[in-house]
């Protein structure tokens, strides 16, 4: 039952009545939300992007595709909430399932920000002058290669002096089984993810010395990890020779290949070996650049 108030409890009551609807008014006219409910709901956002972002952590963490389970037990959080999250970050292409419909694993976005990152001009003309460097050193064309869906892309190029070259520039694509970046991804994924992988590959035959077939192309991956560089005999392009090797995270995991190549009549695959060396240490150091601004504290 309401309870029914004297005159003076009213008259005293009144002031704070019209300030509380001048108030209310007030707040309507701002947005219609009073200030900790405003808090409430940025506390709920940001909440909420911390628990996306470690959904996106834990399937960039792992060496291959993982269940919406294994992420739940990896970021503490419960089934369902993972579940929506995934959903959420497939429908921004932030991670996408495999074939099979249950595993999930970085989508086209995480690649263009991978390239994006790698192009960003805070550590851009560092990493420039490395690949310069390397160029004078080994003489040929140098480019930094990342994955992006079932094909490699160049996110870093720079060009050697003489005339002839191959066009080939930043943003291009090219397949997997025959270059020797691509090759060289493939040898460090995981055997199951591998083997799902090359099960999708249209192994097309670029030139005669293209891999064809999926057998083949197991025996190749297998002694580019024992070696720990790929080549490319003119598998993709004719008369076109490469090497590769890989820029690493600190956990020895692939992030991007470091190749050089150039024309057969100029350099044999032989003598591109001979300038392995040279592409290792810049690779090493282009991981390690890398590494450094990652621990870079915040710009304020």
């Amino acid at each position: 039952m309401e309870r029914e108030y004297t005159g003076s409890e009213a008259s005293a009551r009144q002031p704070e009545t019209m300030a509380q609807q001048e108030t209310t008014k007030d707040q309507a006219i701002a947005g219609g939300q009073e200030p900790a409910k405003k808090a409430s709901v940025a506390r709920d956002k940001g909440a909420s992007f911390l628990r996306a972002f470690s959904v996106l952590e834990a399937v960039v963490d792992s060496n291959s595709p993982v269940t919406v389970s294994y992420i739940s037990k990896t970021v503490g959080l419960p089934v369902a909430t993972v579940h929506r999250l995934c959903k959420m970050l497939v429908e921004q292409r932030l991670l996408q399932y495999e074939i099979d419909g249950k595993r999930l694993l970085s989508g086209p976005r995480m690649f263009e920000f991978a390239t994006r990152i790698l192009s960003g001009s805070h550590y851009d003309l560092e990493r420039r002058i490395i690949m310069e460097t390397l160029v004078e050193e080994v003489g040929e064309t140098c480019n930094i290669s990342i994955p992006d869906g079932m094909r490699m892309i160049y996110a870093e190029r720079v060009e050697s002096h003489w005339p002839l070259r191959v066009q080939l520039p930043v943003g291009s694509h090219v397949p997997m089984h025959c270059t020797a970046s691509g090759k060289l991804y493939l040898s460090h994924l995981g055997r199951a993810t591998a083997d799902r992988v090359l099960g999708r590959l249209e192994l097309t035959k670029h030139t005669p010395r293209s891999i064809a077939s999926v057998k083949a192309l197991k025996a190749e991956l297998a002694e580019i990890r024992k070696r720990g560089y790929a080549t490319d005999d003119e598998e993709f392009i004719e008369g076109l020779v490469a090497v590769a090797v890989p820029i690493v995270d600190p956990n020895g995991r692939f992030c991007a290949g470091l190749a050089l190549h150039g024309p057969k009549y100029r350099i044999t695959l032989e003598s591109a070996l001979d300038r392995l060396p040279a592409l290792q240490r810049a690779a090493q150091q282009i991981g390690e650049l890398m590494r450094n601004h990652a621990a870079e504290p915040a710009e304020t």
